[in-house]
Parts: C-alpha cells; structure tokens; sequence
C-alpha cells in the first residue's frame, strides 16, 4: 500500500481492488424488509426497559418524558433519512458526521453508534431471560444460560447472510406486533385508569407526578427505549435495492409506526395487573399484563412465548447494526481492518462475533458487581445513542448549510429546524443518563471508553485511513471539488 499525502491532520493509504473486494455487502432489501429491520430493532422496548420510567417518574411522569422523546425521535428521523438519501453508506452515522465535520467527527459518531448497538443487544437478552423465566418449565434455568444461547444462534443467523436475516427480522417483527395488537385489544375491556397513578408519592409530591418534576427528567432514558434503535436504518444503504429512496420511506413509516405502538403500551399496560407501581418493578410487563387480561392458562402462556419475538426481533437485527458500524468504521481504517472481512456470505462475520463477545462481557460484569442488568445496560446504551443523535443533528444543519448542491432525493419536512430542536432535546436526554447515582459507574464506564477511543484515533488509527472506502472517498471527492471552486478554503 503506498501512503497519500496527509490532509486535515489524517494519512491515507491507497488500497487495491483485492482489499475493497473482500469487503463487500450484497444488495437484498426493499423497503419493506428495511420497515421490518428498522420497527423490529425497536419493538422490544414496547416489551420490556420502557416500564422502568414509571418507578422513576410515575406514569403521567414517563408519559411526558416520552411526549419529549417522541419529538426528538421524529426530528431525527427526518433529518437521517434526508442525509441517508444524499449519503447512501453502510457507515450510516459516521457517513454524516464525517461528511460534516471531518474524520474526528465521523470517527466520534461512529464509535458511540458502536457503544450503542453493541449494548443494546446485551439489555435484550437479559429481558429475553426474564420472559422465559416466567414460564413454569423454565424457571429453574439460570439467566445467563440464556444469554450466550441467543448471541450463538443470532450471531450464527447474522453471518450466514443478509437475505436470511432481513426476511426473518420480517417474520418475526409481524409476529411481535400481532401480540402487541391482542394485547391491546383484550386489555381495553380490562383497563383501569386509577391503577396508572397507583405510586405512593414522596413526600410534598402528588398522585399526579409522584416523583416531582424530576421523575419526568428521570424517566427520559427509558422513554427512549421505545424509540432507540430505528436509527440503525441508514446502515443498510448499501444493501437496499434503491437506498435513494427505500431508506427514507423505512424510516418515516418506521417511527410513526413507533409512535402508535409505544403509546397503547404505556397506556394499557400501565392501566392492568398491578398498575404502574408493579409493572414499574416488572422484568416482564407485558407477560404481567397478558396474565390480568387473559388469565393463567395454555392460552396466555402461547402469548408469552410468542411475545419473546418481539424481544427476538430486537435482538436480532440490532446485532445486524453493531456488525455493519463496526465493518464500516474497519473498513475505513478507523479500526482494525480484518474486522471488515466478509467472506463467502458477504457479511462481517468476524465484527458479529467480536460485538457479540463484548455484550456478553458487560452483562456478566453488572451482574458480577450485584446491579441490576436490565436498567444499568439500558442506561449505559441510552448515552452512547444519544451522543450519537446530537452528532447527527447538528451534522444535518452544517451539511444544509456547507453542502447545498448535495442531491437529495428526500428532503426533510422540518429542515434545519428541526433538527435544532432535536440536538436540544438530545443534550437534555444526555444529562439525564446521570440522573440515577445507582447507574452512573456505568455511564461514566461507556464516558471513559470513548475516551480511550478517542486517545486511540490521534495516536493511531487517523494515520491508518483508506481513501476508497465509500463514506471517505465521497467526502474526499467533496473536498477536491470545493478546493477547485474555493482555492483559498481549507480542506478538513
């Protein structure tokens, strides 16, 4: 490999059509399997995390942290899917911001993508043991048992190729609404809206907002949790048949189907069983809410285990997102290269297999330290996403700005503000991840590897870079182009 000159304080090296060639994705998704990859990466928070915010604010508490986190939601998913249909990468995120803001920046948005998707797996799994601990003839069967049975068969499915694992995300994303959809409409007939403000309040606090106004604040990592993940769409541009126009119309219908979804939940579930105080405290709401609507019985114990698909469905296809951000961030030269081998599937195997072995490693050691899992991963993904959403926001804005003449085959309804109001509900939702003192080492753990990361790129990886990869040689091409209209500007 022979090194190019440095630019914006990076070195890239010239590569051959042998390295590009055994980094290669395969084009196998239209829109609607995208809609299930991207409705599927989020379905499980319908299913279990969400119910957290009521112990930590109450419902009408939770219900207005995820009033907030709705609007957030929905300006960023304008603003991605407008940047998607201009930068169509499998680097998603780290496309944007690098495109905006430079390698540091692509590299820093890219790295919390990673800490996100790799996290988020971990969660999902430990509800997915709690599910299954709920039934009789598995109750004795120790949770992390779970765990690494699910990483093994789901990585196993993410290798063995993207066609397989997208039209199964379908399947079982289907299957997980049609549970939410009985659900709904047996606990209409079932619900109680004295048992949503059933939480004692504190002291000087009332029924309405038990915990004060800031149980509102302190419920807004879990009100992400019925959104966190639609945002790994964009990592499929380069496997969607028409990225230009198939990844925004996944997106924009994924989160308003979101929308519809999170809101019965936090409803209905909240008003039945044991109201908000005991499905605050629940690891399995919805199995909770499935045995006061129907009862014990054959029946609801079929519900249970078929509920366990829409934590699957999570499970699933965020793995398909930790793999592709860490494929496309090697493939880069951002971190080690072999990690972006694809192999006869023409998938990342080796970045599934090594995002897996990380997940399974932070779930042992928060239940090693005597926390609880469930809520310490969550709030530990919730930071790196929204670190992540703030990059992409303000990203949107400088490219609007700096890049005019970008096509854009779709173009966001809310422009730049929107995107505005989303950095700025993203920041808040940033402070909040520190409101519970119980998980803040994990937090500040996630705080410290960014740092580590970041020590890693200056003294390393950004004189390590690979000038074909896609979400570089675009932004490099940009840069020529402006040098040639501006040659005084100074290229990033």
């Amino acid at each position: 490999m022979a090194k190019n000159r440095n630019r914006g304080g990076v070195s890239y090296e010239d590569v051959d059509d042998a390295y590009l060639e055994r980094r290669q994705l395969r084009r196998s998704a239209g829109w609607i399997l995208l809609w299930a990859l991207g409705v599927g990466a989020v379905i499980s928070g319908e299913f279990s995390g969400w119910n957290l915010g009521l112990a930590a604010g109450g419902f009408w508490g939770l219900a207005i942290a995820t009033v907030l986190m709705a609007i957030m939601y929905v300006c960023m998913v304008f603003s991605i899917a407008e940047m998607s249909s201009a930068l169509p990468h499998a680097g998603g995120s780290y496309s944007f911001t690098r495109n905006a803001f430079g390698p540091f920046g692509g590299f820093l948005n890219g790295i919390t993508d990673a800490c996100e998707f790799v996290l988020t797996p971990a969660v999902i799994v430990y509800f997915i043991g709690s599910y299954l601990n709920t039934l009789e003839p598995l109750k004795g069967v120790p949770i992390p048992v779970w765990w690494v049975l699910f990483y093994v068969v789901f990585v196993g499915i993410n290798i063995i190729g993207v066609e397989l694992t997208l039209k199964f995300g379908l399947f079982i994303t289907v299957m997980a609404a049609s549970v939410l959809v009985i659900f709904y409409l047996g606990a209409i007939g079932k619900f109680d809206p004295a048992l949503l403000t059933n939480i004692a309040p504190d002291p000087g606090q009332t029924a309405f907002l038990p915990k004060g106004f800031g149980g509102i604040f302190a419920a807004l990592p879990y009100a992400i949790w019925f959104f966190l993940g639609i945002e790994q769409l964009p990592l499929a541009a380069e496997e969607a048949h028409d990225s230009g126009r198939d990844v925004p119309k996944a997106l924009t219908w994924g989160i308003f189907t979101l929308l519809i979804l999170a809101f019965l939940v936090l409803v209905l579930n909240s008003g039945v069983a044991s109201g908000a105080d005991g499905i605050g405290k629940s690891g399995a709401p919805l199995a909770d809410g499935l045995q006061a609507v129907f009862g014990a019985g054959i029946f609801t114990s079929t519900l249970i285990v078929i509920a366990i698909s829409g934590l699957i469905a999570s499970f699933h296809t965020i793995i398909y997102g930790y793999g592709r951000v860490l494929f496309s961030l090697s493939r880069a030269g951002y971190l080690p290269r072999w990690l972006s081998l694809t192999g006869k599937y023409h998938t990342p195997a080796l970045a599934l297999i090594l995002g897996g072995v990380i997940g399974l490693a932070c779930a042992a050691a928060i239940q090693f330290a005597g926390k609880a899992v469930g809520a310490a991963l969550l709030n530990m993904a919730v930071f790196a996403a929204v670190i992540s959403y703030f990059l992409n926001m303000i990203s949107y804005i400088q490219l609007k700005i700096s890049r005019p003449d970008l096509p854009r085959p779709y173009q966001s309804p809310l422009g730049i503000p929107g995107a505005i109001i989303g950095a700025g509900l993203s920041l808040i939702a940033l402070v909040a991840c520190f409101a519970d003192p119980g998980y803040r080492p994990g937090v500040w753990g996630v705080a410290i590897f960014l740092g580590a990361m970041i020590l890693y790129f200056f003294l390393y990886s950004r004189r390590k870079l690979v000038s074909r990869a896609p979400e570089e040689e675009n932004a490099l091409l940009s840069y020529a182009l402006q040098e040639i209209d501006q040659p005084d500007g100074l290229p990033r």
